[in-house]
């Protein structure tokens, strides 16, 4: 999700389906986009590549370097990933890899597309960074991989400034998830001890906190600490989990996500 302070979605009217999983997962109170990384896009980076490359704007590619980053560590390992990027008006329809603003998607949200390993290949690509629909239909035939990145296009982010959500971005972010987390909860995927981690890309005010939600059968309930936390615990839990190493960039100074689990990973 998109560009939103934690302060105003926890206990906030227009976000009552969050709210709900409070009850039902665990939470951090205290994760941060990292110091002073904005706006979009290096933050994603971080969450791939665990740095911004020096990168403080939202420029389409070209890429950068091909290595070490998350994804080229799983495909290392034999780790099934992609990445599902919506776009409601159809534009990317998972035909080409999308290096543009096609539709309602956003490349400045889409980190994959900035490394060279992803895009020189475009059969490489369209296998591996498909449009929303496909993982419904993955999630559906239990076909999806282990590692999966999912993100709401700029009607469904919170995003600010964009005419369909502009009447309460918050509310149009919440009700997208409405719909779509319990189709993920019902899956044989999740149940089969999966994990999905629900967050921000930055805050709105600065540095955050934003949210860090994560549902699972391996994890706590109703459950939240006041850890400190960034986009290097998320990158450094994700290696652990799959047993990736070394870690990549920041995330070997940080403090990974283990404490919101009863068992982990």
């Amino acid at each position: 999700m998109e560009n939103t302070d934690w302060s105003s979605i926890k206990g906030s009217s227009s976000a009552p389906y969050i709210n709900s999983l409070l009850s039902v997962g665990a939470h951090a109170e205290q994760y941060y986009n990292p110091p002073n990384t904005h706006p979009s896009l290096p933050n994603y980076l971080w969450l791939e590549a665990g740095t911004d490359f020096g990168i403080s704007s939202d420029p389409s590619p070209p890429q950068r370097t091909s290595s070490p980053h998350l994804s080229s560590m799983l495909d290392a390992a034999g780790i099934s990933w992609k990445t599902y990027q919506e776009d409601e008006d159809g534009v990317f329809d998972g035909t080409y890899c999308p290096l543009g603003y096609d539709g309602r998607y956003d490349v400045n949200h889409n980190p994959f597309v900035y490394f060279s390993d992803v895009t020189n290949n475009t059969t490489y690509c369209t296998t591996h960074v498909r449009p929303y629909s496909a993982f419904l239909t993955d999630l559906a035939s239990n076909n999806v991989p282990r590692y999966n990145f999912i993100v709401p296009d700029l009607c469904h982010d919170m995003h600010e400034n964009v005419d369909c959500s502009s009447s309460n971005r918050i509310r149009f972010g919440d009700t997208w998830l409405s719909t779509e987390v319990p189709k993920i909860l019902a899956s044989p995927a999740y149940l089969n001890n999966g994990a999905l981690f629900i967050t921000w890309d930055e805050g709105a005010s600065g540095d955050g906190p934003i949210g860090m939600i994560v549902l699972s059968p391996k994890g706590k309930r109703g459950y939240s600490n006041s850890i400190q936390y960034t986009h290097s615990s998320t990158l450094r839990t994700m290696q652990e989990i799959f047993g990736v190493n070394p870690m990549i960039r920041d995330a070997a100074n940080a403090t990974d996500l283990r404490d919101l689990f009863v068992s982990f990973p």
